[in-house]
This record gives structure tokens, C-alpha cells and sequence, in this order.
């Protein structure tokens, strides 16, 4: 008698914003963990192309594609992009987003300032979670990106802050409205990190003080936020539904 055993189809992830920190950090863990991975980007084209090569020097599978997160037409291209080069879409990680190194007062934010901030770290988490909610597998994860600067609350990031809220209101209420799908939705909320977009425009004294905030007195790197994803993701992480984990040190 003969008999065959079928091979499970390798999972697909998105991770949008992963050509560099905290987004490459993640699309690399995840490859690694054998998972196929779209590295998206908006306009850093050779370092998303050194994220691919990396991950496949490393065996695994790997594709960059282009879109800007706030175009929704761009992310349903994404998409669709993924499902015919690798036939499915399993995990969105939606990591891209914006934080310019000086964040004025709520009353000193122009216009231009609020528009943007929301464009791409609200506008653009939107768009991907409403194209993930209809193309997911069962049995999917979508991570969102939060910070832990909703706890903090400090003075000079009111609108960064106020859309990263809005991101954990959105994941709980995704959650509830998948009910019957199998597929989670949670939001990490990391502190500070020792990544490009956080180092920028920040003097050597403020980011030795950041540092000392958590209790484990020191910055987090890409890769400590890539292990809070990968469990999300993984198999381990599938009781976890509607949270934002916040990865600090325990700073609050």
C-alpha cells in the first residue's frame, strides 16, 4: 500500500517598514523561524534588497516589495503581490511608521505635522489590517505596532502618542470583529530601542538617560522587539488575542 504525506505550505508574513531597525530585525527573525517574508519599504530600496540577501545567505526565502503603507491602493497591490509570488498571506506585521527626532508641543503642531503622523502610523496601519482581514488564513496573526509613550504620556509627543492609541484601540476591536476566523490580533508596544529612528536628533546625555529609565538599565535592541513578534506569531503565541504586550525593560 502506498502511502503520501503531504508538506505543510510554508506561512507567509508581511512586515511593512522592514528595511532597516526594528523592521528588519523582525522580517530576519521570522525567516528564520521559517516563515516566508515580504520585506516592504517605502523608499529605501538597496536596504530592503540587503534585507532579502541577507535572509536568503541565511536559507530562507525572502522577497522586497515596494508600497507606501498610506496609499491604500499601494497596500492592496502589496497584497496582492504576496498571494501570486507565494500564494497566500498568513501574518502582517505592521511595523512602518514615522517619529521625527523633534516632536513639537500639542499646540505648536502644524497642520502638516499632524497629517502626516497619521497619514502613515494610523492611515497606514489601517489600510493593511482592513486588506489582512479579508486575506488572512485561518489561523493568522496580525501584529500591530503601538509604544510604550502611551504610558508615558510625556510632554512634546501628544499626536505621536494619541495615534499610537488609537493602534491599541483598533487591535482589541479586530480581535473581537475575527471572532470565528482563528486569527489574532495584538500590538507590541516597545520602549526605547537602539535603532536609527530613535537615535536621531537625540544628544548622547538624553539617550544615556532613556537608558536608565527601565529597570534593566539599558536601551532595547531591534532583535529584543523581533522575540516579542516571534512568539506572537508562533505557535506558542496563539492563546495571546486583543493585547499590546509592552516590551520596556519595564520602564512603565
Amino acid at each position: 500500500m502506498n502511502t503520501t504525506t503531504s508538506t505543510p505550505a510554508r506561512r507567509v508574513a508581511i512586515v511593512t517598514g522592514a528595511s532597516r531597525g526594528i523592521g528588519a530585525a523582525i522580517a530576519q527573525r521570522l525567516a528564520a523561524d521559517g516563515l516566508a517574508v515580504v520585506v516592504n519599504y517605502a523608499g529605501r530600496a538597496d536596504e530592503a534588497a540587503g534585507v532579502v540577501a541577507a535572509i536568503q545567505a541565511a536559507g530562507g526565502q525572502a522577497l522586497a516589495v515596494q508600497a507606501d503603507v498610506a496609499d491604500p491602493a499601494a497596500v492592496r497591490a502589496l497584497f496582492e503581490t504576496t498571494e501570486r509570488e507565494f500564494g497566500r498571506v498568513d501574518v502582517l506585521v505592521n511595523n512602518a511608521g514615522v517619529m521625527p527626532p523633534q516632536l513639537p508641543t500639542l499646540v505648536n503642531t502644524t497642520d502638516e505635522e499632524f497629517d502626516k503622523l497619521f497619514a502613515i502610523n494610523v492611515k497606514g496601519s489601517f489600510n493593511a489590517m482592513r486588506e489582512a482581514a479579508q486575506r488572512l488564513q485561518p489561523g493568522g496573526r496580525i501584529v500591530n505596532f503601538s509604544s510604550s509613550l502611551v504610558g508615558t504620556a510625556l510632554p512634546g509627543y501628544s499626536v505621536y502618542a494619541g495615534g499610537k492609541a488609537a493602534i491599541e484601540t483598533m487591535t482589541l476591536v479586530l480581535a473581537r470583529e475575527l471572532r470565528g476566523k482563528a486569527i489574532t490580533v495584538n500590538a507590541v508596544a516597545p520602549g526605547p530601542t537602539a535603532t536609527a529612528l530613535f537615535l536621531d536628533g537625540k544628544t548622547p546625555e538624553l539617550i544615556a538617560r532613556l537608558a536608565q529609565a527601565a529597570p534593566l538599565e539599558r536601551l532595547g535592541t531591534p532583535e529584543d522587539i523581533a522575540n516579542v513578534v516571534a512568539f506572537l506569531v508562533g505557535e506558542q503565541g496563539g492563546w495571546i488575542n486583543g493585547q499590546t504586550l509592552r516590551a520596556n525593560g519595564g520602564m512603565v
